[in-house]
């Protein structure tokens, strides 16, 4: 690294000059608390309570420019004139803008109004589709600028502690040598990751860097955009509920002492001394071991036993009913309560989850700190999570849901007759599937006062939702037992997977010729190439095998789904910056949701919906359905038929 050729400059004709006519361009961000927020240790890293202090560009390896800001000592470029260069700069569609972990240069952006347009280059998904041996690609742990120059470098990186020693950035001298190297050396080096991931993509995975310039990178945006926004709660309904819940949980103790005595059963009746009581005392069948082979207390354990208390000690049931409440009132208390609060921004009131798009090995994002992705569903829910997301007034919350994705997908991969005319002609694909399970007609399975019909329905929905993944009549059974409430001998369960076979005739020729391929390449892979590497296709051990060809089914189906997903996210991402009122603020699974104006809820349900269901690549030929809800909170949304 030669840092002869970093330099300060602070004009926008400077920064003009070195940028040139260049047209890829890597930039950074650096960043620190505002003066209310100092004593804060994250704030740096808050949108909401931090600002830049500095911002480097590189056109050329080994070549670096350093644009101070807001540093209190020395001298900072005009602020509206850099503001001005930057809107400018990142909303150019003609320049490959370059960062090292874009989300977060979004955010800082979004801060400023500006919503960064492609075509953008995230070097941390790049890093993230790369191999890091013959079978692993690399995490989120392994994509950390320092740790990726010294890995394919050899060159250490000063931290950002060792150069500021304890100060914040913006008390730095702005022309310090030092401040410059660290400012330049970022994007720089980001620069320099574009061509080698890149030079990496075109020799080993082509297909790879396409999803990282057209897919990946540009959802990252997003995914800073959504982090931004935040989701925003009604902190006075949680203190109420929470109130309630906690009277609630207390009463259930005082009844589950009186039948137990003074056990310890701690916050959630998982502690050794409830164990010990259970299967010492009491003397219980052990129905379910942990991964260490000891006596799981889970809630799977926790039925189990209470079915066979049902049979064998019917005094006991009303133990277990009350570890069950016991156990979702602490839940709701502990994850929904007092975890959102714990992550409750207190400059906006509202939770800001950090969202990933590379985390999962099919390509679906996820969701932490808090995970707002897994809230209960109402018909499980006693104090109503989901009110607590609330629109400010005058707004709703909206959200366009992907309906049926993954079997639409599956569909359009095996290429069975009946389900692609089902999809084709808006038709119903559970009482299609009930039609073929149960040897009824296709009128009768929609027919609700036909005998059976909830039941056969319940079945129908769970059946298709793991048609393509390899159902065994083991894993059916556990299924309808846990999920529907349905118990059905494994004959039963067996008959209805035979003739879900013999009903779907192109379902198993797909599994059969997707298992052989993925064992004869080591990988599976989603139709835009995303691949999943499967070492253990080719075990002798039955369990790893069968576990490796189900992710062989999964993968292609689940993970186009994730990319057809993230193709709408990348078209309304384009129409953002003319749709200020439009706020992106959660992905869940197959769903996108926003804030809006009361006042634009024709116009967005308009331009979401087109985002979504326009054909996601030319090989596609089945229709995508996105289906509207809004309500003023998460809890009360209402379907949209039309708007």
């Amino acid at each position: 690294m030669n840092q002869n050729n970093y330099r300060c400059v602070i004009t926008v004709v400077g920064i003009k000059e070195y940028i040139g006519e260049c047209r890829i361009v890597a930039f950074d961000y650096e960043t620190a608390p505002d003066e209310k927020y100092r004593t804060d240790d994250r704030a740096a890293l808050d949108a909401h309570k931090a600002h830049i202090v500095g911002c480097s560009f590189s056109v050329a390896i080994d070549s670096g420019i350093y644009v101070p800001v807001a540093h209190k000592i020395g001298t900072n470029i005009d602020y509206d004139d850099f503001i001005s260069f930057l809107r400018a700069f990142l909303s150019d569609t003609t320049i490959i803008k370059v960062a090292h972990n874009l989300a977060f240069e979004s955010q800082m952006s979004y801060a400023l109004g500006i919503v960064i347009l492609s075509p953008v280059y995230d070097t941390i998904a790049a890093s993230q589709m790369t191999l890091k041996n013959n079978t692993e690609f690399r995490t989120l742990s392994d994509s950390g600028l320092k740790k990726l120059v010294e890995e394919l470098y050899h060159e250490p990186l000063p931290s950002f502690s060792d150069v500021t020693d304890g100060k914040y950035f913006d008390e730095l001298d702005a022309q310090d040598s030092e401040t410059i190297r660290y400012g330049s050396a970022d994007s720089d080096y980001s620069l320099r990751l574009y061509y080698k991931f890149n030079n990496w993509f075109d020799r080993m995975l082509p297909k790879h860097r396409y999803i990282v310039e057209e897919i990946e990178s540009p959802t990252a945006v997003y995914l800073g955009i959504m982090k931004y926004n935040g989701v925003p709660l009604n902190l006075k309904l949680m203190e109420e509920r929470k109130a309630e819940a906690e009277k609630e949980m207390a009463q259930i103790r005082e009844k589950i002492a009186f039948l137990i005595g003074d056990i310890d059963i701690g916050a959630n009746c998982g502690t050794n001394a409830f164990k010990k009581y259970l299967f010492s005392t009491l003397k219980l069948p052990v129905l379910k071991n942990t991964a260490s082979n000891r006596e799981a207390a889970d809630d799977q354990a926790m039925q189990l036993l209470a079915e066979w208390c049902a049979e064998n000690k019917p005094e006991l049931v009303p133990l277990f009913s009350l570890v069950t409440e016991y156990r979702k009132w602490n839940k709701i208390v502990s994850t929904y309560i007092d975890g959102y609060f714990k992550y409750r921004n207190i400059v906006t009131d509202c939770i800001h989850p950090d969202l990933f798009s590379l985390s999962t090995d099919t390509g679906r994002m996820n969701c932490r700190n808090p995970n707002a992705q897994n809230m209960p569903r109402k018909t499980n829910d006693p104090v109503g999570v989901r009110n607590f997301i609330k629109a400010p007034d005058g707004h709703l919350i909206l959200s366009l849901d992907f309906s049926q994705i993954e079997l639409r997908v599956g569909a359009f991969y095996c290429r069975d007759k009946v389900m692609m005319e089902t999809y084709r002609n808006g038709g119903d694909i559970h009482a299609a599937t009930t039609s073929v399970i149960f040897g009824v007609t296709y009128e009768q399975a929609q027919d609700k006062r036909f005998p059976d019909y909830k039941e056969h329905r319940t079945i129908a929905k769970n059946v298709n939702f793991g048609t393509f993944y390899g159902l065994f009549p083991n894993g059916l059974q556990k299924t309808l037992k846990f999920k529907a409430g349905v118990n059905l001998p494994l004959p039963e369960c067996a008959r209805i997977i035979d003739n879900l076979k013999t009903g779907y005739r192109g379902l198993t020729t797909w599994q059969e010729d997707t298992k052989a391929q993925a064992t004869k390449r080591m990988y599976s892979e989603t139709w835009l190439g995303r691949r999943r590497y499967l070492s253990g296709i080719g075990s002798k051990d039955w369990g790893v095998k069968s576990f490796a060809e189900r992710c062989s089914l999964n993968t292609p189906i689940q993970g186009t789904a994730a990319d057809i997903l993230k193709l709408a996210i990348v078209r309304i991402l384009e129409g953002l910056p003319q749709r200020t009122w439009m706020r992106p603020i959660l992905q869940i699974h197959d769903e996108l949701t926003f804030i809006i104006s009361k006042d634009r809820l024709s116009e967005a349900v308009s331009f979401i919906k087109k985002c979504m269901e326009t054909q996601p690549f030319p090989e596609f030929d089945l229709p995508l359905v996105a289906e509207a809800s809004c309500g003023e909170t998460f809890g009360e949304m209402e379907e949209l038929d039309d708007v």
